[in-house]
């Protein structure tokens, strides 16, 4: 294994701090993808074998370098931080429509919430979970969302594949029916993803009123 190639990366994750794509990083070092991945993950191996306070995620076509989980209480500490409240059920729920139909429109969340997402949908955006994609081929033009890198790494998820399996929606169901599956599976994504989201991100209230006819899911 190239050493030197090794500690170039090395360098080059820890000044970014931000996620980089594996191509960037082929650019960078001007070296094949196929010694770009052998070296982050001997560098991955390094730092879990001998228990760094530091470790390399891959999130999906790229990697970031970040604190060791087990060290989060000293990291949140160090930054004068409290550790903050989890996500609400609603803030779940539109995660879990994004995260499964993605790229999806504003009006189709709260369609399928069964209440008005607007304000949800643009708490997930400022936490930097879902983002604009786009616009749909249709009037008015509206915007499409999908989940981002942040929410993957939030998820310890390296890609939308490891997500917990999607219940066949049959065309025969209805959208209360789809309601109940969403809500399913926003409890068995929180559930399986234990301090991650719910740690990370904070949500004191969504905001959102319920119209006439219209029920909350939580």
């Amino acid at each position: 294994m190239n050493q030197s190639l090794q500690k170039i990366l090395e360098a080059v994750l820890f000044a970014s701090g931000e996620p980089i794509s594996i191509k960037r990083l082929c650019e960078i070092v001007r070296e094949p993808e196929e010694k770009i991945l052998d070296a982050v993950d001997a560098l991955t191996a390094e730092y879990e074998e001998n228990k760094r306070g530091i470790r390399i995620i891959r999130l999906e076509d790229a990697y970031q370098m970040c604190s060791a989980p087990e060290y989060s209480e000293y990291v949140l500490h160090s930054n004068e931080q409290q550790k903050p409240a989890a996500l609400t059920a609603a803030a779940m729920e539109a995660l879990a429509v994004v995260a499964y139909f993605q790229p999806v429109t504003r009006s189709y969340i709260s369609q399928i919430r069964g209440v008005d997402s607007s304000y949800t949908v643009s708490s997930l955006v400022g936490k930097g979970l879902i983002e604009p994609c786009g616009t749909m081929d249709a009037p008015g033009r509206p915007a499409l969302y999908r989940t981002t890198q942040a929410f993957l790494r939030a998820m310890k998820l390296q890609s939308l594949e490891e997500l917990p399996h999607l219940p066949d929606l049959k065309s025969s169901e209805g959208i209360e029916e789809i309601q109940k599956k969403i809500e399913a599976l926003a409890n068995t994504v929180s559930d399986e993803s234990p301090n991650t989201i719910t740690d990370e991100f904070q949500d004191t209230g969504d905001g959102e009123q319920k119209g006439e006819g219209e029920q909350w899911l939580a």
